[in-house]
């Protein structure tokens, strides 16, 4: 049997569970003072926090990414390294739109492979001079990681190709996922050097760092951390393909803020939340939330933008620097388009390419005229059929060149090297339009460039390179990340190849204040959304979702990437067996309201006869003479009566108290305010309309209500249709003495005046009617509808239904926000702590039954 302690999260990443006995005692899981990551206990006693919150205010922030904002080379004596920053990084501009007297600190990799001997003087030299941590990775460690499973497993997932064969898409490797893992491992223990975990944020970014939140988390439960993808985040279909989905998952969700760039990738997680975890999300004021173990991890969605300083003193530096006038000398006469690509084979080159080819057939009048320019510029990475496309790439240059050209006309012209920024600033400048034909791209900035760029330099003269023409055209694809935000460019399926080619003709042939009035439009919004406003309101909400950390009560609970931090109100605390058992043998008058679907039967069984088990609990509790024992359900009176038939002594409320049966009574009271039921003519087509409409929902007639479940339908489609029919049954029913809720997979209509808070009520005031004033309760419930009961039992003291001295315990099944000041964390727990007041009631009966006898006992004693 595998060890309760047993959590190498390395060990879990390749599945192997080796056999174990129980291990020497451990460090605790939660910590709040740096150290080495230990393998941690489970069991939660032993889990630890700091409860006091630093009176040091946040001053720094550490950002990690795969790389740091770095350029290494070899000195020309070969004996050391020489680094600077690097200026195009978008890491570097990051700290722009953080508050002044912020430090920041950056962990990551370098781009160069440092020997063993070398790197801790490289290590103490980066920190110095430029307050970065490097994270060395071994050669064999980086291979696997980077080139293996992120850019051949989750690069292409990500951008929407599965593996449907070794050759396209890449099976998945456990080997890679180990080193993925692995990597993660290695950049958390350079976080932990420098971490001071009350005081700083920490930011991540990209899909090379997914699982680094559970390393820092469970050291650090109470740690400031955000997280950025700069990728595309797929459908939940393509998603649910990959084996460690839901590590990854829960990985992210240990974050505070997730951020994506836009709204399509963010709704993706979110449904792979709901069908993967179950999880649904809200949005409130404005603000994107999911409620994780009763934490709240927000969700972001800001496209980054670019550095325009950056941009415009490259400008500057680029009429002096590079011959724009030898660019323009070259396509003297010519209209040119621009692409500005990496070698991939999702940034669609070849169908740019063939729409160029298109549109020369299909109007001739830009034949010797249009120019496209393609700058492909080396691949990132050894991604997955690179020689492939490469090579389609020059064959389609070729074949249309010697096709449609001629002599002194080349219609396409392949600039197959790597440019610097200043030289695409060059090529920008003569460009008439911009062309980007991704087939999927998390967000691609060359369109944001080439705008301000053809802006030109505020103070220039006018009619100098610098001024700038003030005009630009963009042809983007619909499936790039910078495509929402440019409202006046012309999109584009780039799959197309027909619609792409007159998209092109159209922004070349446009009147020219047209073109100037949609590059205004763009240039105010890429000039006010640059990346330091990015980076501010990024931060910004990072500071208000973390804002209540220190005043919740957190444990870390779970193995390897099971792991997770529940994170519960100070007076919410879980039920104690012992404490509860002592109040109850201590009571003279005891009541107990037990919900029973998801409290005494668990929600996932398909049959929901109550056990033997169960009934048999029941009934001791209800022979006791002190206890009156209630099963408050939103179940038929016929159902209750025939799962019920044996607990005689036990009192029913079903429907949500419409229908009461007291105990020891044959008889069913109802309790509802009215006997017309003629709105149900109304609200069952309604509701009729949408059963037939989604599948996997199904309508429950009741004696006193309709309820729609939507369980078993998609969960994203159910819910929508839930919200949509509950307005719809709203205004319907608006004159009809009914109230229409939503609940867990369900909408109901039902009487108003009829809830379980209203049957608590009757209960307690029953016993107070009976001289039997209870001075123990317990209620126990787990969705919606129990939080009326519990809500009326909290406000029972002030209208007198209970005393002081009444011990209450409103329990609520699963942490969760609730009125209940405490929690169990399944049925099973429920019936668990039944059992042990079941058996303290024996033991009392047994007690008293003893005492009783005594004096017969005594009468057949002799004394001499």
């Amino acid at each position: 049997m595998m060890s309760r302690s047993y959590t190498n999260l390395l060990e879990l990443a390749s599945g192997n569970f080796p056999v174990m006995g129980r291990e020497k005692k451990r460090f605790p899981r939660v910590m709040t003072v740096p150290g080495n990551i230990t393998e941690l206990d489970d069991e939660q006693a032993s889990s630890v926090a700091s409860e006091n919150q630093s009176s040091v205010a946040g001053e720094r922030i550490i950002i990690v990414a795969n790389l740091l904002p770095l350029k290494a080379k070899r000195r020309p004596d070969n004996k050391g390294w020489s680094f600077s920053w690097n200026e195009d990084s978008l890491l570097l501009r990051v700290k722009d739109g953080l508050p002044e007297d912020m430090e920041v600190l950056y962990v990551g990799s370098l781009p160069v492979d440092v020997d063993p001997i070398e790197q801790d003087d490289v290590a103490s030299y980066l920190l110095d001079k430029f307050k970065c941590v490097a994270a060395f990775l071994p050669p064999n460690l980086l291979e696997k990681y980077y080139h293996g499973f992120c850019k051949k497993q989750l690069w292409p997932l990500f951008h929407y190709m599965l593996p449907f064969s070794a050759d396209h898409g890449g099976r998945f490797d456990r080997s890679m996922w180990e080193a993925y893992v692995s990597a993660n491992k290695l950049f958390s223990q350079k976080v932990i050097e420098v971490l001071n975990p009350e005081d700083d944020y920490v930011w991540i970014h990209d899909y090379h760092l997914m699982v680094l939140p559970t390393f820092l988390r469970r050291r650090f439960i109470r740690l400031r951390m955000g997280f950025f993808l700069h990728s595309p985040f797929p459908s939940s279909e393509l998603y649910r393909s990959l084996p460690v989905r839901d590590e990854i998952l829960k990985a992210l969700l240990l974050s505070d803020l997730i951020g994506f760039h836009t709204f399509d990738y963010a709704r993706h997680f979110l449904s792979c939340c709901s069908r993967m975890l179950g999880l649904e999300y809200q949005s409130k004021r404005g603000y994107i939330g999911l409620d994780y173990y009763g934490r709240t991890v927000g969700i972001k969605i800001m496209p980054v933008g670019i550095h325009m300083g950056h941009i415009e003193s490259v400008m500057r530096q680029a009429d002096k620097v590079l011959k724009v006038e030898e660019l323009e000398e070259q396509f003297k006469g010519k209209t040119v388009l621009l692409g500005v690509d990496d070698m991939d084979i999702f940034k669609g080159i070849n169908l740019k390419i063939l729409a160029m080819e298109n549109l020369l057939k299909q109007h001739q009048n830009w034949h010797g005229k249009a120019v496209l320019v393609q700058i492909a510029n080396p691949a990132r990475g050894r991604g997955i059929d690179l020689d492939e496309i490469q090579a389609e790439i020059e064959e389609s240059c070729n074949r249309i060149n010697r096709e449609l050209g001629s002599s002194g006309y080349q219609p396409i012209v392949l600039i197959h090297r790597p440019l610097s920024i200043s030289e695409r600033m060059a090529y920008y400048s003569i460009a008439e339009c911009v062309v980007v034909t991704a087939v999927r791209d998390g967000m691609n900035l060359t369109p944001y460039e080439y705008t301000v760029c053809r802006q030109g330099v505020s103070g220039a003269e006018a009619g100098s390179d610098l001024s700038g023409p003030k005009k630009s055209m963009l042809v983007v694809s619909e499936f790039i990340g910078c495509s929402p935000s440019l409202s006046g460019a012309i999109r584009v399926n780039p799959w197309n190849v027909e619609s792409t080619a007159e998209a092109m003709n159209e922004a070349i042939s446009m009147a020219e204040s047209e073109k100037e009035m949609r590059h205004e439009k763009h240039y105010r919004y890429v000039s006010t959304h640059d990346v330091a406003f990015w980076s501010r309101s990024f931060f910004q909400d990072l500071e208000r979702t973390c804002a209540d950390h220190f005043r919740k009560r957190c444990w870390g609970i779970g193995l390897g990437f099971g792991f997770r931090v529940v994170a519960l109100d100070p007076n919410f605390r879980k039920l104690s067996v012992d404490d509860i058992v002592a109040a109850y043998c201590r009571a003279k008058s005891r009541a107990i309201l037990l919900d029973y679907d998801g409290t005494l039967m668990p929600q996932n069984l398909i049959s929901k006869t109550p056990s033997p088990h169960v009934l048999s609990l029941l009934n001791k509790l209800c022979d006791d003479p002190k206890n009156l024992v209630f099963t408050v359900s939103g179940r038929g009176r016929d159902s209750l009566s025939n799962w019920f038939h044996p607990c005689k002594k036990l009192g029913l409320a079903a429907e949500h108290g419409y229908f009461i049966r007291w105990p020891q009574h044959e008889e069913w009271e109802t309790y509802g305010q009215s006997f017309d039921f003629g709105w149900m003519e109304l609200a069952e087509p309604v509701m009729k309309s949408y059963a037939e409409a989604t599948d996997g929902s199904g309508i429950e007639r009741k004696e006193s209500a309709l309820v729609w479940h939507y369980q078993d339908a998609d969960p994203g489609f159910g819910f929508s249709q839930a919200k949509e029919m509950l307005d719809h049954l709203e205004s319907v029913l608006a004159n009809e003495p009914v109230a229409v809720k939503s609940g867990q997979f369900i909408v109901e209509v039902k009487p108003q005046g009829v809830s379980k808070g209203v049957v608590a009520e009757k209960i307690l005031t029953s016993m107070n009617e009976k001289g039997k004033q209870a001075d123990f309760v317990l209620c126990i419930g787990d969705d919606r509808s129990d939080e009326d009961m519990f809500e009326i039992i909290a406000n029972a003291v002030s209208s007198h239904l209970l005393s002081y001295s009444t011990e209450v315990f409103a329990c609520t099944v699963g942490q969760k926000p609730s009125k209940a000041k405490y929690y169990l964390d399944d049925s099973s727990e429920v019936v668990t702590m039944l059992d042990s007041l079941a058996d303290a009631t024996d033991s009392a009966t047994s007690s008293d039954d003893e005492a009783d006898d005594l004096p017969r006992r005594l009468s057949h004693v002799s004394f001499s």
